[in-house]
């Protein structure tokens, strides 16, 4: 588990209705999140490699801010 996370609201209905006319999974149990825990001490190294499996993973000082700053229900648009 990551060092706090942000659950993103994804996919909505609109995902899956184009999901489904691909013919594909939309995906899902997406999240804003920091380091695994126990591995904090990569700090921003970690951005070297995808690890996240189509998660954002930041530092776990960056995710403490994102945390502080960011109310449940918050629209998020990722890009």
């Amino acid at each position: 588990m990551g060092h706090l996370s942000l659950h993103v609201s994804y996919p909505n209905e609109h995902d899956r209705a184009v999901a489904r006319e691909l013919d594909v999974d939309p995906g899902g149990n997406i999240m804003i999140h920091g380091i695994l825990n126990g591995w904090g001490w990569l700090g921003r190294l970690h951005r070297y490699w995808d690890w996240t499996d189509g998660c954002i993973a930041v530092t776990n000082q960056e995710m403490r801010e994102i945390w502080s700053l960011v109310p449940n229900g918050t629209p998020i648009s990722i890009k």
